[in-house]
């Protein structure tokens, strides 16, 4: 059994049972989260589709950590104008185990 969930305007594919990044969700480490924006519940040869998202289904989930992605570097340059520039960027996320997908 599988679901396809929405967070943090992306989507996933989960099951029960498996570690996924999402984008930073607010809570501790060890809480239960719920996510509710189910697309999709297949299970085996039962399939059920959301018009966008499924009434009442939900994935429970508990945060495993919550920290930072590694840097990307974004640099701009305009060549013979003198212009540059160099940011960087870590963007939060929150590792979830998934424990039960229920419609």
């Amino acid at each position: 059994m599988y679901a396809i969930i929405r967070t943090g305007g992306k989507q996933y594919q989960v099951v029960a049972g498996e570690r996924l990044r999402v984008e930073k969700l607010n809570g501790e480490v060890g809480d239960s989260v719920e996510l509710s924006d189910v697309l999709m519940i297949a299970d085996g040869e039962n399939v059920r589709i959301g018009q966008p998202v499924i009434d009442g289904a939900k994935v429970t989930a508990r945060i495993v950590e919550q920290g930072k992605e590694k840097k990307v570097i974004i640099f701009k340059k305009k060549r013979r104008k003198g212009y540059r520039l160099k940011k960087g960027h870590r963007q939060l996320y929150t590792a979830l185990e998934i424990k039960e997908i229920s419609a």
